[in-house]
């Protein structure tokens, strides 16, 4: 098993890694709207906080070695159900040809106020694993 971490992405504020790896499925943990660099912007339209989401997601893919297509399973948890349709609009431009499968949970709130928060599942082939983005267990 190894932990995945990008710069890209704010770094966890708890005890949890933005992603682990084992034999090839990334297990990306929830990602709120953060800014890489900790702004937290609360306020955002309900589109714009979904793309900063699913930017945060795909730079934790792409730093194992992934790319859209390498998701294999997404949950969104949104505020309110109302905005489902404006989730499917940000979500089919952002993710294009690719198609994991997905659930999307309708909740009463989100940490800091956010709107919406995404996790995933994505698969790399061994071979296009980078050697220099991902840790052993032991953080090394």
């Amino acid at each position: 098993m190894r932990i995945i971490r990008t710069d890209n992405v704010l770094a966890p504020a708890g005890h949890y890694s933005q992603a682990l790896e084992h034999e090839g499925f990334v297990y990306v943990s929830g990602q709120l709207p953060v800014q890489s660099d900790g702004t937290h912007c609360p306020d955002l339209a309900f589109e714009d906080q979904t793309r900063r989401a699913l930017s945060n997601v795909l730079a934790i893919v792409k730093a194992a070695g992934g790319e859209s297509g390498s998701l294999l399973r997404i949950t969104a948890y949104i505020v309110g159900v109302e905005n489902w349709p404006s989730f499917n609009g940000v979500y089919t431009r952002i993710l294009g040809d690719a198609k994991p499968a997905r659930t999307v949970v309708p909740v009463p709130e989100l940490h800091y106020g956010y709107l919406v928060e995404i996790d995933a599942v994505a698969f790399i082939q061994p071979s296009h694993r980078p050697g220099n983005t991902m840790l052993s267990e032991d953080g090394k």
